[in-house]
């Protein structure tokens, strides 16, 4: 995610998510929407007819949350970006889809102090849903992208992602849940971060074919519960063909949702 502004554009292509239900103007090379932001999307238990709040953290160019609203017709969301470019993006996918009455763009770091994100909006406590997918990537397991867009993306210091949970859990309403898509390699980083903020865990694994390990995990609680974990069988994501598997196909084109205690909605 750039940290400062560009003299002019990135080249950028349009892309159809959703089976064409949502079109994504994102950077030609660079973050790029993948299936991730759709799962995170499919995760978060907003519902119909309640109004939700939802926050996503690291918006990107705004793809998970708009297949949010695409799904729950009065979920509302706000989405926070730290690169500009990107940010600006999000604001014209938020355009270009008709999502700008519930759908918001700040531009903002999420590690800023609570004045400075106060001033943007973004209040403690005050969502139903807070939601992320975050830098994934270390020194130790990964070679930085020279593409500062790129590295600031998905490259994460260490302490950032205690610093993610902060932040969300400071901005989750009491009881409201927490969703984030991670590496499976890191849900014991998770789950240690998550104690004593989240509880009700529950871990749903996302296998790239049948008898593979999974590579990544999706994670929800809800905020001051303190009900056991739950490891669930999660959902396997391709045929042995490379073809995506129905279940699978049924978030990624037919924009369903996910419920991680009773597998798809």
């Amino acid at each position: 995610m750039l940290s400062a502004r560009t003299s002019s554009p990135p080249r950028t292509t349009k892309d159809a998510f959703l089976d064409g239900r949502l079109t994504i103007c994102q950077p030609a090379s660079g973050p790029r929407t993948a299936m991730d932001a759709l799962f995170l999307a499919a995760a978060i238990p907003a519902v119909a007819g309640k109004n939700h709040k939802v926050l996503e953290a690291g918006a990107g160019t705004g793809a998970a949350g708009l297949a949010l609203c695409a799904r729950v017709q009065d979920a509302c969301i706000t989405g926070i970006e730290v690169q500009p470019v990107l940010a600006g993006l999000a604001r014209e996918n938020v355009r270009l889809n008709g999502f700008s009455g519930r759908c918001r763009i700040v531009e903002a770091d999420i590690m800023a102090r609570a004045q400075v994100l106060e001033k943007a909006g973004l209040l403690r406590e005050s969502f139903d849903h807070v939601a992320a997918n975050p830098p994934f990537y270390t020194s130790d397991n990964h070679r930085e992208a020279a593409d500062p867009q790129v590295a600031r993306a998905y490259g994460a210091k260490p302490g950032d992602l205690e610093k993610w949970i902060r932040f969300l859990t400071a901005m989750a309403a009491p009881r409201a849940t927490l969703t984030m898509i991670h590496t499976a390699e890191m849900l014991g980083d998770l789950l240690a971060l998550l104690e004593g903020r989240f509880g009700a865990l529950a871990v749903f694994p996302l296998f790239p074919r049948e008898g593979a390990p999974a590579k990544r995990i999706l994670v929800q609680g809800i905020k001051g519960s303190r009900a056991r974990i739950e490891l669930l069988s999660g959902l396997v994501l391709h045929e042995p063909n490379g073809d995506h598997t129905d279940a699978a196909d049924a978030v990624l084109r037919g924009m369903a949702g996910l419920s991680l205690r009773q597998g798809t909605e």
